[in-house]
Formats: structure tokens, C-alpha cells, sequence
């Protein structure tokens, strides 16, 4: 199993309303603007970009949108400062043409000595990206994708593109690479959605199918259908989970730092963000809200599953919770459902990422199940 670190670009927290609430987080470059919040600085990114590389972390999930700064760039300065990590950068189809997407990641292959993945977002949400001036609905912004995807491997793997299609005409009847280098191929595509549309087009395109963590037997129920999909295709893909953790040698300590992390979240609060995520078009947020619906005594959703982040925030709204064995049986339990990767977070993000690599990823290397696996 492959494990990954978030990169909080949009800033980290100690709680989930630190920006009004709480005690100062120290160290890692703190800010004064905000009690209990960190800003999203390079220095504080570039030393938990080298600490999850120490502790054995694959690659760093770096988020795209309006709340966080531009993924490329922060990856793009973190190159230095690491050697073995490899940056999953996130971006947006409808921002960007497919060829200049391919001479992008052709570029960063050369400077980062090939660490670099692709996280493609179609965008859920249909005020965002017209406030970026998409104004495609979502059932167009996944065929784009699709037809994105189609454009950028054939020009990375310097085969010709002749005009066509319903949203990018590209004319490139000679192939090649790009400055003079020989092509770079695509490197691994990773792609998440609920609708059928999203899974229909991880399918046929992703090398990994991302999925928010519900209970083992739904997001089993889920990878099996893109699964199907793509052997309808002649294809195969990996399966991705991605979700926040808090861990502890002690469960109770760990479900302390839970409740203690939206101790400062009133109920009014709570409302008015269920409402504003409610009304986003993303069939993977309405399966996040349903979890809990918005009430802090259903929070507790499956054994070590906690939805408690979800109450405020969007995207991935549900944590692993617990001791480190917990945790660990849990991902053992995640892995027999078909998971292949998963990318954690937790808040803040480098003391979090301290906790699991000390002490579940050696856990889960020395199982005897991984041991099975890897043979």
C-alpha cells in the first residue's frame, strides 16, 4: 500500500475555528493574523515537505482552487528541499489547454527527476467555476476532462493530434517532445468523483480512481463498479482513498484531540456551512453530508470513523480515530476492500503526520498482510 501526505496550501489549523478561536500554534512559521491558524508560507510548506518525506511518505496531494495558493508553483519551489517525494499536484482542466498541460508536466519531470502526479478536479461546484470563468455544467466539465486527457497522453507520448472534438481543436501533425527533449509520457493520472460520469471517465483515463472514506463496504462497492468499467474497456486501475486521521498510542487520547478540534465550532456555524456545502453539485459531497446530516451526535459513522470535519468543511470530511492499532486494522480492513493508496491529513498537518509515521506506517509495513501483498 502506498501512502501520501496533504499539503495544506490553504493554510493549517489546530482547530477548525482557529482563525477566531484557540491558542497559538507554535513553530513552522505561526501566524500573528490568526490564533490557532498557519499560514500556508514557504517555509513552513518546504519543512513538512521534508518531514513526510523522512517518515517514509510517498508523494504530497497539493490541492487547486479559490482557498489555496496555485499547486504548480509551491510544488515547482519545494523541488530543492526534497529528493525522494514526489509532488500529486491538482489542477483543473477547464484552466488550462491540454498541450500546455503536457509541456508543464514534461518540464517538472525534468526538474524534479520524475516526481511528479497528476490529481485531475473537474470541479463540483458550479460557483467556483464560473467565478473562474467556467461555465460549463458538471456533465460537460467530465467530458472535457475526458477529451483533455485524450489530447494530453497522445501529445506526451509525442504522437500527433489532429484537429477534432467538441472542446479543444489541437494541431499537431508532427509529434515530438517539447525544448528539444524527447517525450515525457503522462505520469499517473489520478481522478475522483461519485456520479457516473466521473467513474465512466476514470475508467477510461485514470490511473488511480480517488474516493472519499465512507465505510469499507461502500467504497469496496464503489471501486468494484469503476473497476468494472474499465475492464469493459480492456483497462485497469488502482484505487485511492483519501481521508484525515488522528491517531494516539491511546484511543481515548485520540478521540480526545477530536472533540477538541471542533470544540470551538457553535452550532450556528455548523448550520450555515451544511446549507453552503449542500447546495454544491458534487454527488461526492452529498455522500460526505449524508454521513452525519449535520448533527454532532451522529458523528461517529463506522468503527474508528469519525465525520466530525465535515460538519464545516468540504471535500473529505470523514477521520480514521483512534489508537494506532486501531488505525491500522482499519487500513488493513480499507486495503481488503480494494484500496490500493491513501493520502492523510490531519490538523496541524506536520504534528499529525509526526503521529503516523511513528506510529502506524511501520505498523502497517511489518503486518503480515502487507507482507503478503508485496510478495
Amino acid at each position: 500500500m502506498r501512502f501520501h501526505w496533504f499539503l495544506p496550501t490553504g493554510g493549517d489549523d489546530e482547530r477548525l475555528g482557529a482563525r477566531s478561536h484557540g491558542v497559538a500554534i507554535g513553530g513552522g512559521g505561526a501566524s500573528a493574523a490568526g490564533a490557532g491558524h498557519r499560514d500556508a508560507t514557504l517555509d513552513y510548506l518546504t519543512e513538512l515537505a521534508v518531514t513526510v518525506e523522512e517518515l517514509g511518505f510517498e508523494a504530497v496531494l497539493t490541492p487547486t482552487g479559490g482557498h489555496c495558493e496555485d499547486a504548480w508553483l509551491v510544488t515547482a519551489a519545494l523541488i530543492p528541499a526534497t529528493t525522494r517525494l514526489k509532488f500529486l499536484v491538482a489542477f483543473r482542466p477547464g484552466q488550462v489547454s491540454p498541450v500546455t498541460s503536457a509541456q508543464m508536466v514534461s518540464t517538472f519531470h525534468r526538474l524534479s527527476g520524475g516526481r511528479v502526479l497528476l490529481n485531475v478536479v473537474v470541479g463540483g461546484d458550479d460557483v467556483e467555476q464560473r467565478s473562474y470563468g467556467d461555465r460549463l455544467a458538471k456533465e460537460g466539465r467530465y467530458a472535457r476532462a475526458g477529451e483533455f486527457l485524450g489530447i494530453a497522453r497522445a501529445v506526451s507520448d509525442g504522437r500527433p493530434v489532429r484537429p477534432s472534438g467538441d472542446h479543444y481543436a489541437v494541431d499537431r501533425p508532427n509529434g515530438g517532445g517539447f525544448g528539444g527533449h524527447p517525450p515525457v509520457p503522462l505520469p499517473d493520472v489520478y481522478l475522483g468523483g461519485s456520479s457516473d460520469a466521473a467513474l465512466d471517465v476514470a475508467a477510461e483515463h485514470a490511473d488511480v480512481f480517488l474516493t472519499w472514506g465512507e465505510s469499507p463496504e461502500a467504497v469496496a462497492e464503489k471501486i468494484s463498479h469503476v473497476r468494472e468499467r474499465a475492464a469493459a474497456r480492456g483497462r485497469t486501475l488502482r484505487a485511492g482513498l483519501r481521508m484525515h486521521v488522528i491517531t494516539r498510542e491511546r484511543a481515548k487520547d485520540a478521540w480526545a484531540r477530536a472533540e477538541d478540534l471542533i470544540a470551538d465550532v457553535d452550532d450556528a456555524t455548523v448550520r450555515t456551512r451544511q446549507a453552503q456545502l449542500g447546495a454544491v453539485g458534487s454527488e461526492g459531497q452529498r455522500r460526505m453530508l449524508a454521513l452525519h446530516g449535520g448533527d454532532r451526535r451522529n458523528l461517529v459513522v463506522g468503527p474508528n470513523l469519525w465525520a466530525g470535519i465535515g460538519l464545516v468543511r468540504g471535500g473529505a470530511g470523514t477521520a480514521l480515530v483512534g489508537s494506532h492499532d486501531e488505525v491500522v486494522a482499519r487500513i488493513e480492513e480499507y486495503r481488503e476492500a480494494g484500496v490500493d493508496e491513501i493520502i492523510l491529513s490531519g490538523y496541524p498537518h506536520l504534528e499529525e503526520a509526526r503521529h503516523v509515521g511513528a506510529g502506524v506506517l511501520g505498523r502497517i509495513a511489518s503486518s503480515p498482510s502487507e507482507k503478503e501483498y508485496a510478495s
